[in-house]
C-alpha cells in the first residue's frame, strides 16, 4: 500500500523538474533568440534554416541513381543507375547525399569546415540522418572518414566526425572511428582532377590490424561532409572491404552533381 504514496514525490518531482527546465529554456530563447545557421535572420526553431535559405538549398531526391545518389532530371518511374555508375562502378555499395555542392548548402559546410562552426553539424547531422535513412536501416557501425594526424593538428577537429557522432545519436547506429586511419599524408584534393585525386589516395587508408575483428563481416556507413568525385569515398571504401568490411555505403551531406 506504501509503494503508490511513494511514487506521488517522486513523479512530483519529476513534473517539477521537467516545469523548470522547460522555464529556462523559454528564459534563454528571450535572451538569445534563435537564428537562422545560415544568414543569422530569426527563426522559430534553433538548429534550423530560415524560409529564404531553405528555398536555396537544392535538395536530392528521387529519381536519382540508386548506386551514386546522383539526381536525375526524368523520373521515368523505376529504379536505374546513371551512365557514370554503369561505366565506372564505385567500389562502394550506395552513397546518398542531402543536397548539390551549391548555394546555402555549400556555405554551411564551408563555415563547418574551415570556420570552426560545430555547432552546425547538429542540424547538418540531423538532415542526413533523414536523407540516409534507407542504408542507416541497413547498416552495423558508422566510420567517419579520417584526417591525417597532421591536418587534424592543424585543424584541431574531423568534420566528418563531428557530422558522423550526430547521425549515430539521431539513429542509434554506432560510430566507430577507429576502424580506419588515415596512415598517408596527401596533398588537399581541391583543383585535382578525378585521376589525380586517385593516385594521390593511393594508400592513405588503412584498418589498423588490431581492430580488424572487430570490423569483419560488419556493414559500414562511411560517412564524409563532401562528395566530389567519388575518389575519397572509393580509397576508404576499398581499404574498409580489404580490412574485413562486408559492405560499404556512403553517406554525405553535400556532394558536386554533374548533368547527367
Amino acid at each position: 500500500m506504501s509503494e503508490p504514496l511513494d511514487a506521488e514525490p517522486i513523479q512530483l518531482r519529476g513534473r517539477l523538474r521537467q516545469t523548470a527546465q522547460g522555464a529556462w529554456r523559454s528564459a534563454l530563447g528571450l535572451l538569445y533568440p534563435p537564428t537562422c545557421i545560415a544568414c543569422q535572420a530569426a527563426t522559430g526553431e534553433p538548429h534550423t534554416l530560415c524560409a529564404s535559405c531553405w528555398s536555396g538549398v537544392r535538395f536530392i531526391e528521387r529519381p536519382y541513381c540508386e548506386r551514386l545518389g546522383t539526381p536525375f532530371a526524368v523520373d521515368l518511374g523505376q529504379p536505374l543507375l546513371s551512365p557514370a555508375a554503369i561505366a565506372d562502378p564505385p567500389v562502394f555499395q550506395r552513397a546518398r547525399a542531402v543536397a548539390e555542392y551549391d548555394g546555402t548548402a555549400s556555405l554551411l559546410v564551408h563555415r563547418l569546415k574551415y570556420n570552426d562552426r560545430l555547432e552546425l553539424a547538429r542540424a547538418l547531422g540531423g538532415m542526413m540522418a533523414r536523407a540516409g535513412a534507407e542504408l542507416l536501416a541497413d547498416a552495423d557501425v558508422i566510420v567517419p572518414v579520417p584526417l591525417h594526424r597532421w591536418r587534424l593538428w592543424w585543424r584541431r577537429f574531423n568534420q566528418a566526425m563531428a557530422l558522423a557522432k550526430v547521425v549515430s545519436t539521431e539513429s542509434g547506429v554506432p560510430c566507430d572511428p577507429f576502424l580506419l586511419a588515415r596512415v598517408r599524408r596527401t596533398r588537399r584534393q581541391v583543383g585535382l582532377t578525378k585521376a589525380q585525386r586517385q593516385e594521390n589516395l593511393q594508400g592513405a587508408f588503412r584498418v589498423p590490424a588490431e581492430v580488424k575483428a572487430r570490423l569483419k563481416g560488419r556493414r559500414v556507413l562511411l560517412v564524409d561532409d563532401v562528395l566530389t568525385t567519388g575518389s575519397t569515398a572509393n580509397a576508404a571504401s576499398r581499404a574498409l572491404l580489404r580490412g574485413g568490411a562486408a559492405s560499404v555505403d556512403v553517406l554525405a551531406f553535400a556532394r558536386v552533381v554533374k548533368e547527367l
